[in-house]
């Protein structure tokens, strides 16, 4: 057995070398965050890898959009999968600002200012829907002299074509990383491309998605995925993995609990019941904050791979 050694911090020391203190000190969440760095790199250092980046759109809304931008920027990842929301919030910082908030605030003095809030970030009106609504008129009217049917990740690239360095979508439209969005139609965006279906024939051919992600898939040696939270976006992920026979390497991070039966709680284990991830996988599951957890791996990683 491995004795428990105590962290020692003295002067300034690097996020991974804190990291690898996190491993030797047997305890607890952080021992499972420094165990889960050292799974992603080696799932990010094995060639024969297909590795899926998988989360919901809430942490967009955050300064966790930057981590995001950065995983897609270094390459790390083949594929993303994740909600609607993800590409209004993307579209919508890339032109106006979110703020700072407060969990314990008043909601409906909150509506009567036109303000909405996500957790502790408030989203003044204008920075949402009537940017994204703007935009994605200007977006859509363009993409339609070219053609009318697109994937979601088509759009999800048209839309990154057109944003800032800062945004995830640039970096997935310049590096051809395409963006799976299973539940197109459940956020602004949707929205809008929906109000312009209207009066124009205008498709979204979500098959040709299911078509794409299934060849990427089936054409891979091995699977692995990081999948923060749950909902569609993960169960999009596993349920085309057990087709290849399971994930190789999982890492899960979320802050729900499993005895509710919920997706979002369910342990790999669970997943490796379906045949969604391999039995002899090697898989992790972190419980944390996605905000807290994701600045101190990537940091870590990055000086890994560097």
């Amino acid at each position: 057995m491995e004795k428990v050694k105590d962290f020692s911090i003295k002067g300034k020391i690097s996020v991974n070398e804190l990291v690898k203190q996190m491993g030797k000190s047997g305890g607890f969440t952080s021992k499972i965050l420094a165990d889960c760095v050292d799974l992603l790199e080696g799932m990010i250092k094995d060639k024969k890898c297909f590795r899926i980046l998988s989360f919901p759109a809430c942490i967009i809304a955050t300064g966790t959009r930057g981590i995001i931008r950065d995983f897609v920027k270094e390459k790390w990842f083949d594929a993303l999968i994740t909600t609607c929301g993800t590409l209004d919030h993307d579209l919508a910082r890339s032109f106006r600002n979110y703020y700072h908030g407060s969990f314990d605030v008043s909601d409906a003095e909150l509506h009567k200012r036109n303000i909405h809030r996500i957790g502790n970030v408030f989203v003044p009106k204008s920075s949402y829907g009537l940017i994204i609504e703007e935009k994605m008129k200007e977006i859509l009217g363009e993409i339609y002299k070219e053609k009318k049917e697109f994937s979601s990740y088509e759009i999800a690239w048209e839309i990154g074509k057109r944003l800032k360095e800062d945004s995830i979508l640039y970096w997935c439209y310049k590096n051809r990383i395409p963006v799976f969005i299973p539940g197109i139609t459940d956020g602004a965006v949707g929205y809008q491309i929906w109000l312009f279906s209207q009066d124009k024939e205008f498709k979204v051919n979500v098959l040709e998605d299911e078509k794409y992600l299934s060849d990427l898939i089936w054409n891979s040696e091995k699977l692995g995925a990081l999948i923060i939270g749950g909902g569609i976006s993960k169960h999009h992920t596993i349920w085309h993995a057990q087709f290849k026979g399971g994930l190789d390497y999982a890492v899960y991070i979320t802050t729900a609990v499993e005895w509710d039966g919920s997706l979002s709680g369910a342990r790999t284990r669970e997943a490796i019941s379906w045949g969604k991830i391999k039995e002899r996988a090697n898989h992790l599951n972190l419980d944390a904050d996605a905000t807290l957890a994701l600045p101190i791996i990537f940091s870590a990683l990055k000086e890994r791979l560097k």
